[in-house]
């Protein structure tokens, strides 16, 4: 068995166009939530998202195509021979309002949006896409993560993008998940989500590879899962059955016990449901060990299939300086996470922390890193 590293990371999302933008915003408790501007949102349950400042439409192109030139000129020149693992849910869907005609439907396509990141990389691998809702990239990972282990591959890139298309506003405004107000993640008075968008790319390597190719090492993957609760189309189970059964996969593949994670970087979406569940199953899984919890979607929005990307970049540096972000938005903890929840910053003293997605259809995914440096 290979160890799995992360040797590099870029991320582009609404509080800024780099990885150190983000990471210094969200220390500072900083937000990217504002009032939407792309679209007339007046007719929806929400008026406010989180949206990346000056990713502009062109005429007849995708958001997302601008939004991957930001992400692959921050990324740079990867091994041509390294695995492709796409993760969104819905890649250039913008273009529905845009145009209509008989190329529409090819243009929509993921093999057609895989072709051209992998020229525009020039790789030799013309790589797949994950969908698995709003768990894509942490499944992606987990996926990437295997593969090295198993020796099937040494290098594997996971690209994770989502934009705030109006067609997916209006999703979740039907749904009633959206929040009329900011995001109050894990609050006892939260009221839904805020969308958000981003882009995300992680590059992954067997150890030996990365020492080989003089990569450094941010972050060691050390255990995954990913699990289905079989519950319900769009909610979450109650008892958490999914989250749990995710956790305990990552935990065995660490061979670690619940107590040596430092830190948990939660779904965290606040919704009423969906916190609640992973409060239930975090307590499940850790018991009187439960570390620091946070959730950073009250200050970068919900950015559907990029979440768990982005947040396992934000994971790798928490480890690396040893604290967790403020939790933007929850100002009255609600009782399951008193004491382990905070709007302010958290230190920790570990080497492991454990990040979680979940999405609809039941699916939830965990990550486990250990520090890059040990």
């Amino acid at each position: 068995m290979a160890k799995v590293v992360l040797t590099r990371s870029a991320v582009v999302s609404a509080l800024g166009t780099d990885f150190d933008s983000l990471w210094q915003g969200l220390l500072a408790g900083r937000t990217g939530v504002g009032p939407v501007t792309r679209f007339d949102a007046s007719n929806y349950i929400s008026q406010l998202g989180a949206f990346i400042d000056g990713l502009d439409e062109r005429p007849g192109q995708s958001l997302f195509a601008t939004l991957l030139d930001r992400l692959l000129l921050q990324l740079g020149e990867v091994p041509s021979d390294c695995q492709l693992l796409l993760a969104s849910t819905k890649g250039d869907v913008d273009l529905l309002h845009k145009q209509y005609g008989s190329t529409l439907a090819q243009e929509l396509l993921f093999e057609t949006l895989l072709d051209d990141v992998s020229k525009r990389l020039n790789l030799k691998d013309g790589g797949i896409n994950i969908n698995a809702a709003c768990a894509s990239s942490t499944v992606a990972v987990a996926r990437a993560a295997a593969l090295i282990d198993a020796g099937m591959t040494d290098a594997v890139l996971v690209l994770a993008a989502d934009v705030a298309s109006e067609f997916v506003f209006s999703g979740f405004s039907a749904l009633q998940a959206m929040s009329p107000e900011p995001a109050r993640p894990f609050d006892a008075m939260r009221k839904g989500l805020n969308l958000g968008e981003a882009g995300v790319a992680l590059l992954l390597m067997s150890e030996e590879r990365a020492r080989r190719d003089n990569e450094a090492v941010l972050a060691a993957v050390s255990g995954w899962g990913v699990a289905n609760d079989a519950f319900h189309v769009t909610a979450p189970a109650r008892d958490g059955r999914g989250l749990i059964r995710a956790c305990q996969l990552a935990l065995d593949k660490a061979a670690i016990p619940p107590g040596k994670v430092a830190a948990i970087n939660a779904h965290a979406t606040a919704t009423v449901f969906n916190d609640a569940m992973e409060l239930v199953a975090f307590n499940a899984v850790f018991g009187d060990h439960l570390p620091p919890v946070h959730g950073v979607k009250g200050s970068l929005g919900h950015c559907l299939g990029a979440a768990g990307g982005v947040e396992l970049a934000i994971a790798a540096r928490s480890l690396a300086e040893q604290q967790i972000p403020g939790t933007v938005g929850c100002c009255q903890p609600e009782e399951a996470s008193a004491g382990k929840v905070s709007a302010d910053i958290q230190t920790l003293n570990g080497d492991y922390l454990l990040s979680s997605n979940s999405g609809f259809g039941g699916i939830n995914a965990v990550i486990i890193l250990h520090r890059g440096d040990e």
